[in-house]
């Protein structure tokens, strides 16, 4: 499921910077922009998936594990 998570956003990507397809400088840079913060924010969901992974496997202890869930949320917009 992953991979085509991935797929779709390189797609977006690569068309959003096209001009032919979507007829302007301005919509291509807005879906581009787009693209490019899809894949942040799955890389943000990726990155707390492996940390909690991580601290029920008790590789990350409570402490570490608070902070870096922490951190991940502030740099994303939907956590």
């Amino acid at each position: 499921m992953n991979k085509a998570w991935v797929l779709l956003v390189l797609c977006l990507v690569a068309t959003g910077c096209s001009r032919e397809f979507w007829g302007g400088g301005a919509a291509g840079a807005a879906a581009g922009v787009v693209g490019a913060g899809a894949g942040y924010e799955l890389r943000a969901r990726q990155q707390l998936a492996k940390l909690e992974e991580d601290y029920k496997a008790g590789r990350v202890n409570q402490h570490d594990y608070e902070t870096r869930k922490d951190q991940i949320q502030k740099g994303s917009i939907f956590y």
